[in-house]
C-alpha cells in the first residue's frame, strides 16, 4: 500500500542527508533568452545532467535507501524516466529492478533500461495499465513497489532540487517546473524557501495540475501531447495536489508547438539536448505564457534528457 501522506521540508532535508554525495549537484547556467516580448534573463537548473538523465534518480535512490530494499528488489511502472531512475538507483545499491513500460514507450528509453540491466516488461498502452501490471508483479515477486511520482520518499528526493536552488540562485525569483504527475513540482515547492513562487508548466493536451486546481481535487485528463512520454500521467498525484493547495502553486498551459520550439531553441543556442518534457518549462517563457516581473530572473528547471538525438 502506498502511503500518500503529505511531506514537509524536514523530509526533504532528511532525503538530502540520506543521499549524501551519491548523486550530482547539478549546475545552474545563467543566460538571456529571446522571447516574444524581448530578451529575458533566466537561470537554467541543469537537472538533465543528473545520473539517469533526469531528476527522478533523486527520488528513486532516496526511496531505496530509506526502504532498505533486499534481494527481492524493486518494481516500478514507468513511461521511461522513472524506470531509468529506478534502474540507475538499483544498480548503485546492487539490487534487482523490474520496470513495466507501456508497449508504446520510446525505443530510446527502453534501450536505456536494458543497458542498465533492468528486467523490462512491456504491457498495455498507457501508464495506468503498466501500473496495474507492476502492482501484480511486485506481489508475485515479493518486491518493493516504487511509484513514479506519488510516494513520499520519491517526492522528498525530488525536493532536494529545491534545497540546491535556494543555495545556487538565492532570492525571490520564481521557479518554473514542468508537470506530469507532479512529483518534481511538489518536491521543489516543499524544499524551497517559502517566499518563492513555484509555477507549474503543462502541455495543453495533458493539464493534470491545471484541471485539478480548477476542480478542487485531482481528476482524470486526456493524454495528448508530444511530451506524453515523460509528462503523460493522466491524473495529478495526491501528494502534489496537497502541496499545490498548501503552497499556492499555479499552472500555465503551453502548446506542443511552443514545446517543440523551446527544445529546438535549447539545442541551437546552447547545445543542450533535452526531451520534450525537459523543454516544457522554458516554453512558457519563450512563448510569453509566463511574463517575468520587472527585474526578475526566473529559474527554469530542465528536468530530463532521455531523448533520441536523431530527433534534434
Amino acid at each position: 500500500m502506498i502511503d500518500r501522506s503529505v511531506i514537509d521540508r524536514s523530509d526533504v532535508e532528511a532525503a538530502r542527508a540520506r543521499i549524501g554525495d551519491r548523486l550530482r549537484l547539478t549546475p545552474v547556467l545563467d543566460a538571456v533568452v529571446d522571447t516574444v516580448h524581448g530578451p529575458v534573463p533566466v537561470s537554467f537548473k541543469l537537472e538533465y545532467l543528473q545520473f539517469g538523465g533526469s531528476f527522478k534518480t533523486r527520488g528513486s535512490l532516496n526511496a531505496l535507501l530509506h526502504s532498505a530494499v533486499d534481494a527481492s528488489g524493486v518494481v516500478i511502472a514507468s513511461g521511461g524516466n522513472a524506470g531509468i531512475a529506478a534502474a540507475t538507483a538499483a544498480a548503485m545499491q546492487g539490487v534487482d529492478c523490474a520496470v513495466v513500460v507501456p508497449e508504446n514507450a520510446p525505443a530510446a528509453k527502453v534501450a536505456a533500461l536494458h543497458t542498465l540491466g533492468a528486467d523490462v516488461v512491456q504491457h498495455g498502452t498507457s501508464y495506468a495499465e503498466a501500473f496495474e501490471c507492476a502492482t501484480a508483479l511486485a506481489i508475485e515477486r515479493g518486491s518493493v513497489q516504487l511509484h513514479a511520482y506519488d510516494l513520499p520518499d520519491i517526492v522528498a528526493g525530488a525536493g532536494t532540487t529545491g534545497l540546491e536552488l535556494d543555495e545556487q540562485v538565492p532570492g525571490s525569483n520564481s521557479v518554473l517546473v514542468a508537470v506530469g504527475g507532479g512529483g518534481l513540482i511538489a518536491g521543489i515547492a516543499t524544499g524551497i524557501s517559502s517566499d518563492r513562487s513555484v509555477v507549474g508548466v503543462e502541455p495543453q493536451g495533458i493539464p493534470t495540475l491545471h484541471s485539478a486546481l480548477g476542480n478542487g481535487s485531482p481528476v482524470d485528463v486526456a493524454v495528448d501531447s508530444i511530451a506524453a512520454d515523460s509528462l503523460g500521467a493522466k491524473r495529478i498525484g495526491d501528494i502534489a495536489m496537497s502541496v499545490a493547495a498548501a503552497h499556492g502553486i499555479t499552472s500555465i498551459l503551453v502548446t506542443d508547438a511552443a514545446i517543440v520550439a523551446a527544445r529546438d531553441y535549447l539545442w541551437r543556442h546552447f547545445r543542450i539536448a533535452v526531451e520534450y518534457g525537459g523543454a516544457t518549462a522554458l516554453a512558457a517563457v519563450l512563448s510569453g505564457a509566463y511574463v517575468p516581473e520587472e527585474g526578475e530572473r526566473p529559474v527554469v528547471v530542465l528536468c530530463g534528457a532521455n531523448t533520441d538525438p536523431a530527433t534534434l
